[in-house]
């Protein structure tokens, strides 16, 4: 950074700022000048009341220049009641104008750039920036305001008491403040670098966080947080080097702050040898220590700290303004500007994700009876299953029993928090029951790989289940991956699990459709399926199958037509979507639910919409104190909640 070309834009940009401010400005000068008044008749009434009432034999002369000085205490304090008012004209438009420039700057670079729109440096600049500078500014206008009227009234004092104490306390002070300044500008040259890390440690942040699934699944943890750890290795080194200019800095306030007092009480008797009055150096002595060393000890703690940081601050927000590139087209943008955050950038996992030691539970619960699980036919069945988000929690699943067929189409409903996608993480192995068993195609959801369960007949449908009971609310939540992992190493085969939030990445279209499938799959059934779900429009538009997928760039809906896309061609006989449909609109929910439930396999839907669950062989209603499992058409009948919830859904369209 150029410390000069920092100072030459942001006073360039502060001499604009005040311009339009002159009488906020003449309003602090003026209550200033009472504030000099005040140091002035602090000194010099001192000196008068020791030389020509204390040591005279006055007493009364004496104690008339002390309230002299009091009434000059109590003007000090009106003064500084009126700075306040004024300082408060300059601060408050300053962080106006600061957070209106923040937000144009995130805009710009928005529109310059549309797949970086997640700019996490434009909140560090809103949030902490904004106000790092307002909180700089007010102090540094306050202390350099108070410095200067201050060092007015009390050289005066000492020229109107004696010219010649000048000559001892000028140098150590003009010698200090030189070494304080000789600070500034490499402090100011760190300053920078450490917010330049801060927000490169913010934005490598964001971008990590987006694509931790990718990170996760491809065992690349360590590269991706290598470079997270040299940011922050930087950034203790530069906190390291504040600290030693900040140390030279107060060896400068040491000097200027203390030698001028050293240098008058070592030259007193040279002083009085020529003629200078005790009280005049008991009134030097006062200006020295009450006020002029005080407020120069304020300004250089001000400048030191407030100052090298507004400068640093404000030349952030100084920098030019990005400009959109010269072939932007807004036709071309738009999908962009629509499109939602990237993954795990600015979106928070809701409160029923599975989290490490949520669940009492440490360990999976083992089957009933050795060899005892699901009979042929049932892909899913849980015996008793109850589980809690914490040992004193209140249940979100208390007691349920429940039987799904090979083949067949459930819809899990309830309201918001429930439990919905607690039982599909419970199903899919990403949470283990605290209570009770769950089992997936014939063995254990948790700590058995796919590869080592036997095939299951997937062709049979409507096998019975029943109704347990289903206590406590929670957070809503979802699942938190769509390939889930079996315990016994590799992904485990018998389901997928399609979360809220799709999983969709960097890589070819093709990739991002048959991730899912353990081997090679063809072009024509790539093809097939597209043309099922319906998405082969969308293909075309990213180019087709070799097409490049850049996830910013895509709608939330458009990354869930993919997902579900990638679901169709997975091998799982267990489909299992968690509100995996809640960004698409009506007709292609249906249809890729339509072919999703035609192709071979098991469909769990926690559904969000009355014509989902109209759709499914059976309904399962979550309602808070017992689950209630029947057909979309018997369940009014059954289930006060299910009647109230068709209502609902009916009302809304």
């Amino acid at each position: 950074m150029s410390g000069d070309g920092s100072w030459r834009r942001v006073s360039r940009e502060g001499r604009r700022f005040l311009r339009g401010r002159y009488r906020s400005l003449r309003r602090l000068a003026l209550w200033s000048l009472l504030e000099s008044a005040h140091t002035f008749l602090g000194g010099y009434a001192v000196a008068r009341a020791l030389d020509d009432g204390f040591l005279s034999g006055r007493t009364g002369t004496g104690l008339g220049w002390l309230a002299v000085a009091g009434a000059g205490a109590l003007l000090g304090a009106l003064a500084l009641r009126g700075v306040f008012g004024g300082l408060a004209d300059l601060v408050e438009p300053l962080r106006d104008g600061l957070v209106r420039r923040s937000v144009r700057q995130a805009i710009g670079r928005a529109v310059a750039d549309p797949g970086r729109a997640g700019d996490a440096g434009a909140v560090s600049r809103l949030t902490q920036q904004t106000e790092m500078a307002r909180d700089s500014f007010a102090g540094l206008v306050l202390v350099a305001r108070s410095f200067v009227f201050t060092a007015l009234g009390a050289l005066l004092g000492l020229a109107a008491l004696d010219p010649v104490l000048l000559v001892l306390v000028l140098p150590a002070l003009l010698l200090g403040t030189a070494g304080f300044l000789a600070t500034l500008r490499p402090m100011a040259r760190v300053q920078r670098a450490a917010l330049d890390t801060d927000e490169a440690l913010s934005a490598r942040s964001g971008e990590l966080a987006a694509g931790l699934r990718d990170v996760v699944a491809c065992g690349g943890g360590a590269s991706a947080g290598a470079p997270v750890e040299r940011l922050i290795a930087e950034q203790e080194r530069l906190t390291g080097r504040l600290a030693r200019w900040g140390a030279l800095r107060t060896l400068a306030l040491g000097v200027a702050g203390r030698l001028p007092v050293v240098a008058l009480l070592a030259g007193t008797p040279w002083l009085l040898g020529r003629g200078v009055s005790a009280g005049a150096v008991a009134g030097a002595l006062t200006y020295l220590v009450q006020s002029l060393l005080p407020a120069l000890d304020a300004l250089m703690t001000a400048v030191g700290a407030a100052g090298t940081r507004l400068l640093v601050v404000l030349d952030r927000f100084c920098s030019p303004q990005p400009s959109p590139p010269p072939d932007s087209d807004p036709a071309t943008t738009a999908p962009a500007a629509n499109a939602g955050p990237p993954l795990g950038a600015g979106a928070t996992a809701r409160a029923d994700a599975a989290t490490p030691g949520a669940s009492p539970a440490t360990a999976p619960a083992a089957p009933s009876a050795p060899g005892v699980g699901a009979g042929p036919g049932v892909a899913v069945e849980l015996r008793g299953v109850w589980f809690a988000y914490g040992p004193r929690a209140q249940p979100v699943i208390d007691g349920l029993d429940l039987t799904v067929g090979a083949g067949e189409h459930l819809a899990v409903v309830g309201p918001s928090g429930i439990g919905k996608s607690t039982l599909t993480a419970l199903i899919a192995g990403l949470l283990p029951p605290g209570g009770g068993t769950v089992w997936v195609a014939g063995a254990p959801a948790r700590g058995v790989s796919g590869q080592e369960v036997s095939a299951q007949d997937l062709t049979g449908r409507g096998v019975s289940a029943q109704g347990g009971s289903a206590r406590g609310v929670t957070g809503q939540g979802t699942g938190s991956g769509q390939g889930v992992s079996g315990q016994g190493g590799g992904p485990d085969l018998r389901r997928t699990l399609l979360p809220q939030q799709a999983y969709v990445f960097t890589g070819t279209v093709r990739e991002n459709l048959t991730h899912l499938c353990p081997g090679p799959v063809s072009g024509a059934q790539v093809e097939r399926a597209t043309a099922a779900l319906g998405v082969d429009g969308l293909v075309d538009r990213l180019g087709g199958l070799d097409g490049a997928v850049d996830p910013a760039r895509l709608s939330p809906g458009e990354r869930q037509h993919l997902a579900l896309t990638a679901a169709y061609l997975s091998p799982a006989p267990l489909l299992l979507l968690d509100e995996a449909t809640c960004h698409l609109d009506l007709r292609t929910e249906e249809r890729a639910e339509r072919a999703l439930a035609a192709r071979p396999g098991t469909l769990v839907v926690v559904a969000h919409r009355i014509s989902s669950a109209a759709r499914a062989d059976r309904v399962l209603v979550l309602d808070g104190t017992r689950a209630v499992c029947g057909t979309h058409a018997e369940l009014p009948a059954r289930s006060p909640l299910y009647r109230d919830l068709v209502g609902l859904w009916n009302a809304r369209g």
